[in-house]
């Protein structure tokens, strides 16, 4: 039996474990990138396993998230982790080079390689035919220093895409049709694989909008093929050498095959507040449109900017449409410049930000209130913008422009445009904003610097055989680690002080949870269906363990946030029977005894001492995740273990 293209990765990398779906697998990793909201505490935690070098292939330190500087605080982040970073072997991207996935797409990613990063949106390497995953800032800690990943060896999902799209349909329509088809939670367990004969048509920028967006169906990643295109986009970028073919074989075996015709697709859009919540541009027509905001990691390649610009040419936007423009990259912003398209953009009348995440976390660019806002990014979460009332919907560039040019929302196949773009054979190279770590022999004298604001990691709480808690806090389904520990400009500088961070959280849902949490001392979280969807924020985690949560029970929970509960130290478990969510209710007093038998057997009896239900509890723990909980999170287990 053949091989798919990530069991082919997984197989050369691979450590220890089976590839069996379902069994736990150890990943060695070549590459690491960490970005400045996750990566001061990914650092810090780092520091604390003594050891004096990373031992990946390549690991770089992005600052793109917490480039707005109202304060000392993020300075002092970007400080710490410039100063960390050249000590410990670390390449540095300056502030302004970039946002993380589209520079190391361009300047680091290599085929066949394994990347994990502090930031969900790393699958976006699989667009260059890389196995890339989003990771807490623990486990990416644990890779700088030689260890192992650990994943459940996943399914696998092929994508078979025939056809060309039509002009003015896009990558991010191929994005938004498999959402859904599959929904944000349709792709946890699998890996999803693109191919067939309409690949060819694709470049590597839209391939990596694809699989940046793989991770909002909950997928473990996303991968494309290598192959000659690959080939021409590293030969751009001077680093042909780096090339390698990658295919499937004809017989590999896929657990779902999904057929998606591409010169059928339309232009589609997510309204919110949920990725998934796709309808046809076609069927919102004439929707008012306050703003506009093109960029992220998604869309803010070279060839979207290009596509941008040759619409707004000769044209000004709405006056009741304020326009934002973020290129992802030093790269592209000189390209563009260097052409004129950054001088047709600036005439349109849009603004030009930062090469950085900007509006996507909430740092800047916040709607008016009630305000609706049409982003080319990946997540239209409620409040994600700052704005708590604003109404955020997931668009195309193409469709974004034709938004702000007409100040509604507009279908781009209706406006009778036929643009033209000439796109590069070769990219403008200059990396001199990507500082290279020091030697070996000069770190040893090199100085961490920390700020006042940069606080000491969370006391691990090794687990007990019982636990009685309150149920401090029930919530819905679909809980984002947006709603748990929000993001924006007004929280994200606080990231290295989770005591500061953890009056904040999940402010979303309830206000009052900090202060309630405190006054309880340990508690017990109760959640529904992909509870922890979204950021890979290992916050969500590590500030509920600083506020005394020592289990959460849900249905069901996202990939990356089990696994950042795990590493924290806090008991994951979910109902043997959905139905007994319903006999919870907030306040009532729950109690689990024999929890070490009962990770060994894989059930746990929860009593609600309120009502005196007694609701079966079922986990799928590894000995090795048993043996995280026991010591108290994967730093203590690390420490303990010495590995």
């Amino acid at each position: 039996m053949g091989l798919t293209i990530a069991q082919k990765i997984i197989k050369n990398h691979l450590i220890s474990g089976e590839m069996i779906p379902g069994k736990e697998i150890a990943l060695k990793i070549d590459q690491t990138l960490t970005q400045d909201a996750t990566g001061t505490m990914a650092y810090l935690e780092f520091e604390t396993m003594g050891i004096d070098r990373v031992r990946t292939e390549r690991s770089v330190a992005y600052i793109d998230h917490n480039t707005l500087q109202s304060g000392f605080e993020n300075a002092d982040d970007h400080r710490y982790i410039q100063s960390v970073a050249k000590k410990y072997g670390i390449y540095f991207s300056r502030p302004g080079n970039g946002i993380c996935h589209q520079v190391h797409l361009e300047r680091f990613g290599i085929p066949g390689k394994t990347l994990i990063g502090s930031d969900s949106h790393t699958p976006t390497g699989g667009g260059i035919g890389m196995l890339a995953f989003g990771a807490g800032g623990l486990d990416v800690a644990v890779a700088m220093g030689g260890g192992a990943y650990y994943i459940t060896m996943p399914k696998m999902i092929k994508v078979n895409l025939t056809g060309k799209l039509r002009p003015f349909v896009t990558a991010k329509d191929v994005s938004l049709e498999i959402l859904r088809i599959l929904s944000v939670k349709g792709g946890v367990g699998y890996i999803i694989e693109w191919g067939g004969e309409g690949v060819k048509t694709l470049s590597v920028p839209e391939r990596a909008t694809i699989t940046n967006m793989g991770t909002e169906l909950g997928a473990t990643t996303s991968i494309f093929p290598s192959d000659e295109t690959t080939r021409e986009f590293l030969k751009a970028e001077g680093r042909e050498q780096d090339y390698i073919p990658l295919s499937s074989d004809s017989d590999a075996v896929y657990d779902r095959v999904i057929d998606i015709d591409l010169s059928e697709l339309k232009p589609l859009i997510a309204k919110p507040h949920m990725p998934d919540n796709v309808v046809t541009v076609e069927s919102l027509k004439g929707t008012k449109v306050d703003q506009v905001c093109i960029g992220s990691c998604t869309n803010s390649s070279l060839l979207d900017m290009l596509k941008v610009a040759a619409m707004l040419k000769g044209r000004t936007i709405s006056p009741y449409v304020s326009l934002s423009i973020s290129p992802g990259s030093k790269q592209v912003l000189a390209m563009l410049a260097d052409c004129g398209a950054l001088t047709d953009i600036i005439a349109s009348g849009a603004r030009i930000l930062e090469c950085a995440c900007g509006p996507c976390i909430g740092m800047g660019f916040s709607p008016n209130s009630g305000g609706v806002s049409l982003r080319t990014f990946n997540r239209n979460f409620e409040g994600r913008s700052g704005t708590a009332d604003g109404k955020v919907y997931l668009v195309s560039p193409e469709t974004a422009v034709a938004a702000a040019l007409t100040g509604q929302i507009t279908d781009p196949t209706t406006l009778g445009m036929d643009i033209k773009i000439d796109f590069p054979d070769k990219f403008r190279i200059d990396d001199s904003a990507i500082i290279p770590p020091a030697s070996a022999e000069e770190a040893k004298s090199l100085e961490i610097l920390r700020g006042p604001n940069i606080k000491k990691f969370p006391d691990s709480i090794p687990q007990t055989d019982s636990v009685k808690a309150p149920l401090i806090l029930k919530v819905g389904d679909n809980i984002t680690t947006d709603h748990i520990m929000p993001a924006g400009a007004k929280i994200l500088p606080y990231r290295s002080n989770i005591p500061y961070l953890s009056q904040f959280c999940f402010g979303v849902c309830d206000k009052s949870f900090p202060e309630r949490a405190k006054a309880a001392g340990k508690s017990i979280i109760v959640g529904g269906t992909n509870y922890g969807q979204g950021s890979s924020r290992e916050h969500a985690a590590l500030v509920p363990l600083y506020l005394g949560v020592r289990v959460v029970i849900t249905k069901s929970f996202a990939r990356i946030h089990i696994a950042n509960l795990i590493n924290a130290g806090i008991m994951p478990l979910t109902f043997k029977n959905p139905d007994d969510y319903e006999k919870l209710s907030q306040g009532d007093m729950l109690s689990i005894d024999g929890v070490f038998d009962g990770m060994d057997s894989g059930e746990m009896t929860l009593i609600n001492e309120t009502t005196g239900d007694k609701i079966p509890l079922v986990c799928n723990f590894t000995d090795r995740q048993k043996e995280i909980l026991k010591a108290g999170g994967l730093l203590s287990y690390t420490k303990k273990e010495g590995k």
